[in-house]
């Protein structure tokens, strides 16, 4: 009799421990799936960064415009040009100065992110004046902030380079 009622207790024990294996080996890689995206670096949104615009002589003139992360925020900014328009007319949106996407630029700390708007392509002597930028994060337009220009900008067929991690490659050249 002892071994009839020691059978069933064994296999009590022997599933309590299948159990157990199974239910390990179920939540290891969920557990190290959260670890792993939980170091993962994000896509930056507008009010993740601090932005400061420059006048550069270089090019014929244009704004460099420099992004930095926020204290304790740490993101990328793909490698296209920002969203950008100096009025709310169409006319005034920036289009890409580049023909490629460049690499993903990830800022945090004291590491910048970099592009260049070149303000008026035309060689002309048309244009409309605005003493403002207003700038989003490519994707997070409904969050532009405005930035007042170091100086009034004639603006006519704007334009802007990606996003760079040197400043030095966010030179606008228009063809």
């Amino acid at each position: 009799m002892r071994s009839r009622f020691a059978a069933p207790s064994a296999r009590l024990a022997l599933a309590a421990v299948a159990a157990v294996a199974v239910t390990a080996t179920a939540t290891a890689p969920a557990t190290a799936t959260a670890d792993s995206r939980s170091t993962a670096v994000r896509a930056c949104v507008t009010k993740d960064l601090t932005y400061k615009v420059s006048l550069k002589t270089q090019a014929g003139g244009y704004f460099l415009v420099t992004a930095k992360a926020k204290s304790g925020v740490t993101c990328y900014l793909e490698g296209v040009f920002p969203s950008a328009s100096f009025g709310s007319s169409a006319d005034t949106e920036v289009s890409p100065a580049e023909h490629a996407v460049s690499d993903r630029v990830t800022v945090s700390g004291s590491t910048a992110a970099y592009a260049g708007i070149n303000p008026k392509t035309t060689n002309n002597d048309h244009g409309r004046e605005f003493d403002f930028l207003h700038l989003a994060v490519a994707g997070d337009e409904s969050n532009a902030v405005t930035l007042a220009l170091p100086e009034t900008a004639t603006v006519d067929r704007p334009i802007a380079t990606n996003w760079h991690a040197d400043p030095d490659d966010a030179v606008p050249f228009s063809d």
